[in-house]
């Protein structure tokens, strides 16, 4: 099934997709499109962003593990030419890269909250974002749903602290909805973040006790590690401190998410229903228009 829907693309965790899958990717991107909030701002993001918004954000500290940097070969053109002729003497050219201003974006909604700081307070009635990117994480293992580079889709809410709530609890009582019209069979469950190191494992232990995420598992492996397709997360006023954002009144907005892994739950469809969309049951081939 693997080589039907990806292709090794040079290394490990980084794949061409085919055809066949984009298939039912473009039919679940139309899909989610159908679930967007009304007044929801959509924005598209590249796969690179400021590398002093991510450090701002605590995600150095969080998960330095999973954090690509963009680096670059600086200087005149002749020292650059020089640097790449060091190659054909067996010399390593990356020892002379410099990291750049950029990282690898590593998290869909990173880059809107200090947009949505830029202008000023959040109204009386919050704000909603449908927000998209490649992004990169390292990942220390590369199945076929544990990608390096990969496409993940959210909606945002930024707002007071219920209606942060209130978001995060509609898209939950929602989610068997969404995997019914999919036809993947599935539970939601609490889950933490992967932190890094020991201190790590207290923060997860914490977001755990504190319900703060949930996430929807689909078996696409196996039934005893099933693979975690959508996420459902509160963040409390992490985000409103760190950017600055504040209700008309003052007070430090709460921001809320949910996010869809779609190359997972590409996958996740195509382990459930096998590789020829025409056996698919009619419900899930009517959701996805195939």
């Amino acid at each position: 099934m693997i080589h039907a829907l990806f292709l090794r693309s040079g290394h490990d965790g980084v794949t061409a997709r085919t055809a066949l899958f984009e298939q039912a990717i473009d039919g679940l991107w139309a899909f989610i499109n159908r679930l967007r909030e009304p007044d929801s701002e959509v924005l598209r993001f590249p796969p690179i962003m400021s590398r002093a918004h991510i450090e701002k954000h605590g995600y150095l500290h969080s998960f330095p593990h999973l954090l690509g940097c963009v680096s670059c070969l600086d200087g005149k053109e002749a020292d650059i030419r020089a640097l790449v002729e060091r190659r054909k003497s067996g010399s390593n050219w990356t020892d002379a890269l410099a990291a750049s201003d950029l990282v690898l974006t590593p998290a869909a909604c990173y880059p809107v909250y200090p947009i949505a700081a830029e202008r000023g307070n959040i109204p009386a009635g919050g704000l909603k974002f449908d927000i998209a990117s490649y992004c990169f994480r390292r990942e220390a293992t590369y199945e076929s749903d544990r990608l390096q580079a990969f496409r993940m889709r959210e909606f945002v809410c930024i707002g007071n602290p219920e209606q942060a709530s209130e978001f995060r609890a509609r898209w939950l009582s929602r989610a068997t909805d969404i995997a019914n019209r999919l036809g993947l069979p599935h539970t939601v469950a609490p889950a933490s973040d992967p932190f890094f190191g020991r201190v790590g494992k207290l923060a997860a232990m914490m977001q755990i006790e504190q319900a703060l995420k949930f996430e929807m598992l689909i078996p696409v492996n196996s039934e005893e590690q099933p693979t975690a397709c959508m996420s459902f997360n509160c963040h409390r006023e992490h985000f409103g401190e760190i950017w600055g954002l504040h209700s008309e009144n003052g007070e430090t907005a709460h921001t809320a998410c949910v996010a869809f892994g779609i190359d997972r739950l590409g996958l996740a469809i195509f382990a459930t229903h096998g590789l020829d969309p025409k056996t698919w049951p009619p419900m899930v081939r009517d959701t996805l228009a195939m």
